[in-house]
């Protein structure tokens, strides 16, 4: 097979760059193996069409996949992968912080319009914001050289009644959840006390203050949130 070489990821179709960020997002906080079946669900199309999207990727060596496997990336794939998380994210960033956006608004405006900045207008976005490290939802922005540092994180479903935790990261794939959170002081670098819950009710109780009222979070609600021990 020739070998296909890319000089950069604008060459890529906006469906392969999609695809791309989609296998690095899903692996970036989930040990979970990255599968077909996973990435459809993400990118909300048929398994066929994945299927048909992946050996395209393969074809320019951006990932490497056998038959009913996990699907990894190559070097190359990374970097791009990489490459179109930074535009995203530095994008949102500049939206929430420049342009008044709410954190719940920013992701499907982001999505348009990565595709469509250069190279050199998201260095620029980068520098007036000030070379920020984490977006509004406090995934990581990787740097230009492609550096990401993911912060240690668990979600707060798996935290200990009677700890005390750090807000680290929201995800942003449900923005009526992300307004939810909003209004109820659940945000990035929130500080949250973990309480015991109802045995059995698949609920996590927090309060976002000393002598606040407490919180009941549901399992959805619960795993969309990562944080850290305070100790």
């Amino acid at each position: 097979m020739t070998k296909i070489v890319l000089v950069s990821v604008n060459q890529l179709s906006d469906s392969a760059q999609n695809y791309l960020k989609i296998i690095f997002s899903l692996k970036e906080w989930s040990d979970e193996p990255v599968t077909p079946s996973l990435v459809a669900e993400r990118a909300g199309v048929k398994l066929s069409t994945v299927s048909g999207a992946l050996a395209k990727l393969r074809q320019l060596n951006l990932l490497d996949h056998a038959p009913y496997g996990e699907i990894s990336l190559t070097e190359t794939g990374r970097a791009y992968a990489l490459d179109m998380v930074r535009r995203h994210r530095l994008i949102e960033t500049f939206l929430v912080q420049m342009l008044g956006y709410r954190w719940d608004q920013v992701h499907d405006e982001a999505e348009n319009l990565e595709h469509a900045v250069s190279d050199f207008m998201i260095e620029r976005l980068d520098e007036i914001l000030g070379h920020p490290t984490r977006d509004p939802h406090g995934d990581p922005i990787p740097s230009a050289a492609g550096d990401i540092l993911i912060p240690t994180a668990h979600r707060l479903n798996h935290s200990v009644a009677g700890s005390r935790v750090i807000v680290e990261r929201i995800s942003d794939t449900d923005s009526q959840l992300l307004q939810y959170f909003s209004d109820t002081g659940i945000v990035v670098g929130a500080q949250l006390n973990v309480f015991e819950a109802d045995p059995y009710s698949d609920t996590v109780e927090i309060t976002t203050a000393e002598n606040a009222p407490r919180i009941s979070l549901g399992s959805r609600a619960a795993e969309a949130v990562w944080v850290s021990d305070l100790g």
